[in-house]
């Protein structure tokens, strides 16, 4: 019936808008507060950010806690104290403390208030804020769990969103040369009112100011004055001002945080996931035509019973079934990365699952992280099952050795490159430095939990042994012919990686402007779409590869796969290295390191997990192609 296909024509696009979308759970309780009832402010470290223009370039990588003492910022009675955090909070970098701000819902409506008294600011560290300016730091605020933001308009799509942070001062013209500090703060608090006499917070904007003048006797924010300019060379007086203003909100509490996540571009995330569907499709069904066509008519002609000798000879990839499952050089190593692949996938894959059912609310900061360390733990299992299937499969006897080095050498690996980042971060005076007490406790869930759970998982994949070959290793391994430049093991890698690569660089951009400029990310339904559709294509491109070396009667496929699935890693360093030079302007040598240290960890895990993807589709397309022919 035409009328029953109509809903079944729109149901797809509907259910991959909404997978796009995706949404999120308040991930907390809302706090109701009554009139005159403190509202605390957090302040977060100071972190640099993007300006507004389409040319800005990101000027640092350094974190710096809120009372740094060369920052001169107001302290609250009693001195600052640091705020309970989660475990991924504290690895992406947040060091929160209380503040002096004394807020009280609906109190003090407009009014000009001291923050606190003149503070004296030497020279040095005029100059250290000053560079700080020009670098474009921004203040992080929190207020009932939102962050402070300035409200902006998306260029491309007229749609206004929350940015969150604001500048720490102003190094535009005309205060390039000396630039203005921010010294007053206009605190816009937006709230609901769900019942009588019940308020709460919906909404936070701050638009700072410069102002210097006298910085003594009574505050006043709008007496017109110039603005506050730091001498480097004598002592400054500095006085911090605020003020704060209600304004009613129709906005409830559960959707609060839709203006702060904002999708940049949503037309480009979209146009590139068509772009990357039609190119896994053309792949899928270029596969299957091979497979299918060509394989089934091969297998026909090697299975018939009046086969000749020169009939045997048109196609390579039969005349290699006795090496093709003969033991690759170093399988250890093979296996221990298949394991560690294997266990990285888990982790992806239910971490984007919980990101889609909106259980990684931005309201839990660092909930990304936490459940990403946390399945990464967990899934110790998995990756010590694989690893030993695998290594039991290509004829490894040392199983024991097997066991320990895939639950030790990849922690053990990212920990010695954490701390050497630790160290120039340390050196660098940044918050973003992981402290000493985080890193014991990831220490203890990686070898505490998950090396034993690894263990574990290599025991009973050592009970289930290996997978039976459908056919035969010959007892001499058989000569190989010259194979085509472009098949060799660094051309097809290269070769092979541009098509995953090219199916996800455009959601590559996004996420590395979020890790690296302080951007909020949530297009988690684009993300997993992406992920599928380059998983798919690895998949695909591999068995293709794998394919035409057999063809050229080249059998040492297990390593050639598990590079040619990984070839989009190599890509991944290519554009980390062209978005370098072209979005970000470093200028420490701190920053450059971190960056390029975080990038290689990138590129690190995207290599073991789309490498992982292809030896096992290929490992399963091997066994079915080999599976379905005749040996006499």
């Amino acid at each position: 019936m035409p009328g029953s296909r109509t809903p079944l024509r729109y149901a797809i696009p509907i259910l991959l808008s909404l997978c796009a979308d995706a949404f999120y759970l308040p991930g907390a309780a809302p706090h109701n507060y009554r009139k005159g009832e403190k509202v605390d402010l957090f302040v977060n470290a100071l972190t640099p950010m993007l300006a507004g223009t389409d040319d800005a370039r990101l000027k640092s990588l350094i974190n710096y806690d809120y009372y740094h003492p060369a920052f001169h910022f107001c302290e609250p009675e009693g001195g600052p104290k640091k705020q309970p955090e989660s475990l991924g909070s504290i690895l992406f970098g947040d060091r929160i403390f209380n503040s002096p701000y004394d807020i009280r819902m609906l109190e003090n409506n407009a009014t000009c208030q001291t923050l606190c008294a003149s503070v004296d600011v030497p020279g040095e560290d005029a100059k250290f804020i000053n560079d700080r300016i020009r670098e474009d730091y921004a203040l992080n605020w929190l207020i009932d769990g939102l962050p402070a933001a300035e409200m902006k308009v998306d260029v491309r799509t007229g749609d206004v969103f929350y940015d969150m942070g604001f500048n720490l001062g102003n190094d535009d013209e005309p205060y390039h040369e000396t630039p203005a500090l921010n010294n007053h703060y206009d605190v816009y608090i937006k709230y609901h009112t769900p019942s009588p006499d019940t308020y709460r917070v919906v909404g936070v904007l701050v638009w700072p100011s410069s102002r210097g003048g006298p910085q003594e006797g009574a505050a006043n924010c709008e007496q017109e004055v110039p603005p506050l300019i730091l001498s480097e060379t004598g002592v400054n007086q500095v006085r911090y001002t605020y003020r704060v203003t209600w304004n009613e909100s129709d906005t409830p509490w559960a959707t609060r945080w839709d203006n702060y996540l904002h999708i940049f571009d949503p037309r480009i995330h979209w146009f590139s996931l068509i772009n990357s569907l039609i190119i896994v499709v053309f792949l899928c069904v270029m596969v299957s035509m091979i497979l299918l066509r060509s394989v089934s008519r091969d297998i026909s002609r090697y299975n018939a019973i009046d086969l000749s000798e020169d009939v045997q000879e048109d196609w390579g990839w039969k005349l290699v079934h006795g090496e093709v499952f003969r033991t690759p050089p170093n399988p250890m190593a093979l296996s221990v990365l298949v394991g560690n692949g294997a266990q990285l996938c888990a982790m992806v894959a239910v971490t984007l699952v919980f990101a889609l059912l909106g259980f990684l609310s931005p309201s839990n900061r660092g909930s990304l992280a936490t459940v990403m360390m946390v399945c990464w733990t967990l899934f110790g299992g998995i990756g010590g099952y694989i690893s030993s299937r695998v290594y039991a499969s290509m004829g490894g006897t040392n199983k024991r050795k097997n066991s320990f080095i895939t639950a030790t050498i990849l922690p053990t690996f990212i920990f010695a490159v954490i701390f050497l980042l630790n160290l120039f971060l340390l050196t660098a005076g940044s918050s973003g430095a992981v402290p000493f007490g985080t890193m014991l406790f990831v220490v203890v869930l990686w070898f505490g939990i998950s090396a034993p759970l690894s263990a574990i998982g290599s025991y009973f994949g050592s009970k289930h042994g290996a997978i039976k070959h459908p056919v035969r290793v010959n007892p001499i391994p058989r000569q190989i012919p010259p194979s085509p430049r472009y098949l060799s093991p660094w051309a097809a890698t290269l070769l092979s990686g541009i098509l995953p690569f090219g199916a996800a660089f455009v959601e590559l951009y996004f996420v590395l402007s979020s890790l690296f400029a302080s951007r909020a990310y949530y297009a988690f339904g684009f993300l997993a779409l992406t992920a599928f559709v380059v998983a798919l294509t690895t998949a695909t491109v591999t068995i293709l590869f794998t394919y035409f070396i057999l063809c050229a009667e080249e059998y040492r496929w297990h390593w050639r796969a598990f590079l040619t699935g990984g070839g989009s890693a190599f890509w991944l360093l290519a554009y980390g290295f062209f978005y370098w030079l072209s979005r970000l302007s470093l200028d420490s040598l701190s920053s450059t390191i971190v960056y390029f240290g975080y990038l290689f960890l990138l590129a690190l895990f995207d290599f073991l997990i789309t490498g992982t993807i292809g030896f096992l589709a290929t490992y399963w397309a091997v066994r079915r192609l080999y599976s379905s022919i005749r040996i006499d």
